[in-house]
């Protein structure tokens, strides 16, 4: 059983856990106030659970360098594109 608990899928899941919680966080404490903020930070989190599950639930850690090249730079991209979107867009 302990070596289940130590693994390195646990720690990433748990990490996973706290985004959430984090995501969670800010959304409840800075929704009113700082709206825009809190959801762009809330996209930020977001991405970075789709980098962890990408890289260690999809293997793409140890795939070819190209593949993870490719695989950084759409996450990239597309974090950065909607946190642009969303922080632009019309009240």
């Amino acid at each position: 059983m302990a070596p289940l608990l130590i693994s390195r899928p646990t720690l990433i899941w748990g990490i996973l856990l706290a985004a959430t919680g984090l995501s969670w966080g800010v959304g409840a404490v800075f929704g009113g106030s700082a709206m825009r903020w809190a959801g762009a930070c809330i996209i930020a989190v977001a991405f970075v659970k789709v980098r962890l599950v990408i890289l260690e639930f999809m293997e793409i850690r140890q795939a070819p360098l190209a593949m993870r090249l490719a695989g950084e730079v759409w996450i990239l991209t597309l974090c950065a594109t909607l946190v642009t979107l969303f922080l632009r867009a019309p009240q």
